[in-house]
């Protein structure tokens, strides 16, 4: 799966780690849910840090198309829910 972090690149997800990626998404979700912004930021980080870790970067001049597009590190709340999805920022 080709993941777009704005701001930053594209990485490459294997599909194994798409589990972990949606408990730390679901995480963030509730967050968002109850508008705690420290819960909401600590999420965010460890979300982006996790794709960041278990991602393989593509070269900046890739052309993939991106399954999936997350927010960059500096995102309020109101962007991201803005961003989610039925299932969230990453389905699965």
């Amino acid at each position: 799966m080709i993941v777009r972090i704005m701001g930053e690149g594209q990485v490459e997800i294997s599909a194994d780690d798409i589990s972990v990626l949606n408990e730390l998404d679901g995480e963030l979700e509730a967050a968002i849910e109850v508008g705690d912004e420290t819960a909401f930021r600590v999420k965010l980080h460890a979300l982006l840090d996790k794709v960041r870790h278990v991602g393989k970067a593509l070269p900046d001049d890739s052309l993939e198309s991106s399954e999936l597009i997350l927010p960059p590190a500096d995102a309020s709340i109101e962007e991201v829910r803005e961003m989610l999805g039925d299932q969230g920022l990453i389905p699965g």
